[in-house]
């Protein structure tokens, strides 16, 4: 069959599909990748083969990238004035939904933005694509809207590729049972009418199909998953950070327990560490005396603002997280898809300080796992989390949570496994598709 694979358009977003993008490809299927232009060195540098869709200039990008990063910062500064959200991060299956006023928040300032900046500039194009090549599936990245819509316009079955959990459908849901509660004549539905009017376009009537996929493909372990529904497909995150080289540090085993501390390594841009430098500097201050070697990953520029490194810490530009987390018994990061997939496919308890959207729920879940601890940066200072690096060193329970949820996501189908689903459910609705390239 042939796949058509839609990632979000960033580089973090393209490498978190490459690997069921391999299975795909290796069973074989034939497979393309859908990306801006200045993305396509990232598909085929993975040994994927890659079509430009959306801007054609890499000013272009890069000026829209600005943008989504200017957004985003003053999107969370109005997070503080507007309604509270946290009714979308409860984990129990009564929760309290979100009312219409929290709701329009959402959608109004949180999502809808970022989703058409990203969606608008490459649906044409992706839609041209589709239409030309004819796929028989296609996989988009959550948040990649235009990819359910090239999906419908050529018939193809559709599935919505997560990276995180799945807080865009609790989202949607709660948005909607708000809506159904409002009077006739106030029950704007954004979403629909921008969705409506791309698919209009191409013939095609508006089903929630567009905002959710006819599946959800879903990479972490059931902790992680606090609403599964029955168009759920697990599957195992197999980390891919693109091109890495081990370090010759990592060759000899540590000396004590080694924990890495990452933020990022700036694959979609320069990194902005979530902390200012200065509280990163208390933080080392506050662990240097802790039996353990610190592998210190930050970006250059936050690395010559430090006044001092310990000397129980190593610092490093990059760190390829696949290899290094193997050997650590504890990471602080800010709870990105590399570093928490890896952290929980090797095992290791975690400290999570992060400021994303999705931040909050991924938290409570694993807390409420009781594999690690999080913070929000307003929350950290040294002496919490030197508090919080001895717990997960030396809870012995932490440590056999975390493993737990090593298990599980062990137990969860491979993405070669996944592959032979994605098989079945194409061809019970498009018979032939899955045998013709046979």
């Amino acid at each position: 069959m042939r796949v058509l694979v839609v990632p979000f358009p960033w580089k973090t977003h393209v490498f978190n599909l490459v690997p069921l993008a391999w299975s795909l490809q290796t069973a074989g299927h034939e497979v393309r990748v859908a990306v801006w232009p200045d993305l396509l060195d990232a598909v085929t540098s993975a040994g994927l083969t890659a079509v430009g869709v959306g801007p054609g200039e890499t000013a272009d990008v890069r000026l829209q990238r600005d943008r989504r990063q200017t957004t985003d910062r003053a999107a969370a500064a109005e997070r503080s004035a507007r309604p509270d959200v946290d009714p979308l991060f409860d984990l129990q299956p009564d929760r309290e939904r979100l009312n219409w006023e929290q709701a329009c928040h959402v959608f109004d300032d949180l999502v809808l933005p970022q989703a058409r900046r990203s969606n608008d500039s490459m649906t044409e194009d992706l839609v041209a694509v589709a239409r030309a090549w004819r796929p028989d599936l296609v996989l988009w990245g959550a948040k990649a809207f235009a990819g359910a819509v090239a999906a419908e316009a050529v018939g193809a079955v559709h599935a919505r590729v997560l990276y995180s959990v799945d807080v865009y459908t609790r989202m949607r849901e709660d948005f909607l049972h708000a809506l159904d509660r409002q009077p006739a004549d106030r029950r704007a539905d954004p979403m629909r009418d921008w969705l409506t009017g791309w698919a209009g376009r191409y013939g095609v009537g508006f089903s929630e199909d567009l905002v959710n996929g006819q599946f959800t493909v879903a990479p972490l372990p059931e902790a992680f998953r606090p609403d599964e529904r029955p168009t759920t497909l697990p599957v195992q995150f197999v980390p891919y950070n693109g091109p890495a080289v081990v370090p010759e540090w990592l060759a000899a085993p540590p000396a004590a327990p080694r924990v890495l501390m990452t933020f990022g390594d700036s694959a979609d841009g320069p990194a902005r560490l979530p902390l200012p430098v200065e509280r990163v500097q208390d933080i080392l201050d506050s662990v240097a005396d802790l039996e353990m070697e610190l592998v210190l990953a930050l970006p250059p520029d936050a690395l010559r603002e430090l006044r001092e490194v310990p000397a129980n810490a190593r610092a490093v530009r990059s760190a390829p997280l696949a290899e290094v987390l193997p050997t650590c018994a504890a990471v602080v990061h800010h709870g990105g898809t590399w570093s928490f997939g890896c952290a929980l496919r090797q095992g290791v308890p975690q400290l999570l300080i992060g400021r994303a959207f999705d931040a909050p729920l991924k938290f409570r879940c694993l807390q409420a796992a009781g594999a690690g601890f999080a913070m929000t940066p307003a929350q950290v200072d040294g002496p919490g989390v030197r508090a919080a690096l001895v717990r997960l060193l030396h809870d012995p329970q932490v440590r056999a949570n975390a493993g737990r949820l090593r298990e599980q996501m062990l137990a969860m189908p491979t993405p070669n496994e996944l592959v032979r689903t994605l098989e079945t459910l194409v061809a019970a609705r498009r018979p032939g598709a899955v045998g013709a390239l046979r």
